[in-house]
C-alpha cells in the first residue's frame, strides 16, 4: 500500500524542499518505488533537479485545472518519477479558487495515478493556502520539516492547527507523524537548545535522524542533483540514508 506524505511548513527557508528532494531520492536508492510531486510555485524542487521546461509534457498546473492526467507529467530522475511545477502554479492557485471542491482537486487527480508507488512525496508551498490544503486532503500523512537554528515553536503550532481543521473537515484519515530538523550544527547551544525542545514538546514525532548543516547540501540544487549524487560520500548523504531507513521503519 503507497504511503502518502505532505511535507509543509507555513514559513519559506526550512528546507522542506531539499528534504522533500533527498528523501525522495534516498527511498528510491533503498529500493522503493517513489514519487515526488512539486505543488510549490517557486517550483524550487523541479528547478533543483535539473529540470528544463523543454523536458515538460505537462505539470501539476494542468493536471489540477484538469487540461492533463498526473501521468502525462512524469518525468525521471535519480531513480524516483517527478511530477514537476512552474511559477505558472500561481495563476492556477488563482483560478481554481472558486471551483467547487477546489479543496480535493489535487486528491481527485492522484486517485486517477496508476502507477504502483511505495511513496508519494509532496512538497507543498511556504504558505497556509489552498495549496497547501490540497496537499494535506490527498496526504495519509504530514512532515514537517524545519530548521534546527531557530526556534519553531510557533510555526509548528499553525501548521498543527491547519492540519487539524483538514483532518475535521476534508481528509479525517490525516495525521501528523513526523518532524524532520535539518542545518543541525551540534557545535551551536542554540541548534541543541531547539532540539531538546522539539523533544520535550513533540516526542516521538521527532526524528531521530537530524541533518547536519553543511555546504554540500547548499550546493547540491545549483547541480541540479541530489546530494547522493552530487556528494554520495558527505555527512549529508549519509544523514538522509539514515532518515530514509526511519522513514521506512516507521511504516
Amino acid at each position: 500500500m503507497r504511503k502518502t506524505i505532505a511535507l509543509v511548513n507555513w514559513k519559506g527557508g526550512t528546507c522542506k524542499t531539499t528534504v522533500t528532494l533527498n528523501a525522495g531520492a534516498g527511498l528510491a536508492r533503498l529500493g522503493r518505488r517513489t514519487l515526488v510531486i512539486d505543488l510549490d510555485p517557486q517550483a524550487n524542487l523541479t528547478y533543483s533537479l535539473g529540470i528544463k521546461p523543454a523536458e515538460l509534457r505537462a505539470t501539476i498546473a494542468e493536471a489540477l485545472e484538469g487540461k492533463a492526467e498526473l501521468e502525462d507529467a512524469i518525468i525521471e530522475r535519480e531513480g524516483m518519477d517527478v511530477i514537476p511545477a512552474t511559477q505558472g502554479l500561481a495563476d492556477t492557485e488563482a483560478r481554481i479558487a472558486n471551483v467547487t471542491g477546489r479543496e480535493c482537486l489535487f486528491r481527485k487527480a492522484l486517485g486517477r495515478l496508476k502507477r504502483p508507488y511505495d511513496f508519494i512525496l509532496i512538497d507543498g508551498p511556504p504558505s497556509l493556502g489552498l495549496l497547501t490544503t490540497n496537499a494535506l486532503a490527498a496526504a495519509r500523512e504530514a512532515y514537517v520539516p524545519l530548521e534546527a537554528q531557530a526556534l519553531p515553536l510557533q510555526g509548528l503550532r499553525a501548521i498543527q492547527g491547519v492540519i487539524e481543521l483538514v483532518r475535521q473537515r476534508i481528509n479525517p484519515g490525516l495525521e501528523l507523524s513526523g518532524i524532520i530538523a535539518a542545518k543541525f550544527d551540534g557545535r551551536l547551544t542554540l541548534s541543541r537548545e531547539v532540539m531538546d525542545t522539539l523533544r520535550a514538546h513533540f516526542g516521538p514525532l521527532v526524528f531521530k535522524t537530524v541533518i547536519r548543516a553543511g555546504v554540500k547540501l547548499a550546493e547540491a540544487p545549483g547541480s541540479g542533483k541530489s546530494i547522493f549524487s552530487y556528494a554520495p560520500h558527505s555527512r549529508a548523504a549519509a544523514d538522509y540514508l539514515a532518515l530514509c531507513r526511519e522513514i521506512i521503519k516507521r511504516g
